[in-house]
């Protein structure tokens, strides 16, 4: 008789061990579940290489999520026109 193999994996958020047949596989609860969907949304989940699209013939201009205004009278071009304060980050 063939022995069954058991899957186990650790949860991705407190790395306890979880069996696949657990309720909320991979993660061991619905908490750890949720822990990590928030670090989706949050951002704290990135791809930090660009990504290839073999459809556009090459690789894919790689690009921080900023938009860059140009032309004169843009709202983006003087953040302090219009309220908005310079933050700027320390060395």
């Amino acid at each position: 008789m063939a022995k069954k193999k058991t899957i186990a994996l650790r949860c991705p958020t407190c790395r306890q061990i979880v069996l696949a047949k657990d309720e909320h596989f991979p993660f061991c609860s619905n908490r750890c579940r949720v822990i990590d969907l928030g670090k989706w949304i949050s951002g704290g989940y990135v791809i930090s290489t660009p990504v290839n699209d073999p459809e556009s013939g090459g690789e894919a201009e790689y690009t921080d999520g900023r938009q860059h205004a140009s032309g004169e009278g843009s709202a983006r071009s003087n953040p302090s026109s219009h309220g908005e304060s310079d933050v700027r980050k320390p060395n």
